[in-house]
């Protein structure tokens, strides 16, 4: 029997747990990126702020959140660590990037982007199908807003050479920031330039316009997330 890295992958029987597509960026996460890599996996689905939500999801995770990885068994949330995860079972897929300096920023950029921006979060909740302009600018939003087009320049003006995302093909980094650019669309933020050009790069990914079809077909609603 083969062994190594591709053997694993191969051997890898993944079921990816989630929460609504409408509203849960972190969700969207894994799931967007295993969706462009082509990996192959079974969905659950638990909606949110339901009745047995929390129930339901404490059967898949500790922490009582989704998204979760079950692989082999192995259950991981989290999910900048579903991501890494995915990059130890699937080398050959280079999730993050080939180079070394730039795997380095690329795992800086996606830990600010896990840890960070408290103020997008707040104030412009991620909602695929509404259409908020000039919504959700509250304090610290614009400094964050700033702080994120200049990583995506930053990023694509050192590394994105060999693509249309951050470091080239779409990978981990530009996962952990889908639902930025979510966000951006939704709220009407304006970038410009080659960070225009992501945002549009992002949006245009058949992984993401396929998650976004399939929230506007959700009929749940979570009123603290609407903001019209």
């Amino acid at each position: 029997m083969a062994s190594g890295p591709d053997s694993v992958a191969l051997m890898a029987d993944l079921t990816l747990v989630i929460g609504n597509r409408n509203y849960s960026s972190w969700s969207m996460r894994p799931w967007v990126l295993m969706r462009a890599k082509q990996i192959e996996f079974e969905e659950i689905q638990i909606p949110l702020f339901q009745p047995e939500s929390l129930h339901r999801k404490l059967e898949y995770s500790p922490a009582g959140k989704v998204p979760v990885l079950i692989a082999d068994g192995v259950h991981v949330w989290e999910s900048l660590a579903i991501l890494e995860r995915l990059a130890e079972l699937f080398p050959e897929r280079e999730l993050w990037p080939r180079d070394d300096p730039a795997r380095a920023v690329a795992r800086s950029v996606a830990a600010e982007m896990h840890a960070g921006f408290e103020g997008l979060r707040t104030h412009m909740p991620m909602n695929c199908r509404a259409s908020l302009p000039g919504r959700g600018r509250g304090p610290g939003v614009t400094e964050e807003i700033a702080r994120v087009s200049d990583l995506w320049r930053d990023c694509r003006t050192r590394f994105g050479q060999d693509g249309e995302f951050l470091f080239g093909e779409f990978g981990n980094a530009d996962a952990m920031f889908a639902p930025v650019v979510s966000r951006f669309h939704t709220y009407g933020v304006e970038v410009r330039g080659v960070e225009a050009d992501y945002a549009e790069a992002v949006l245009s990914h058949p992984a993401v316009t396929e998650w976004f079809a399939a929230a506007r077909e959700e009929r749940w609603t979570v009123p603290q997330y609407e903001l019209g």
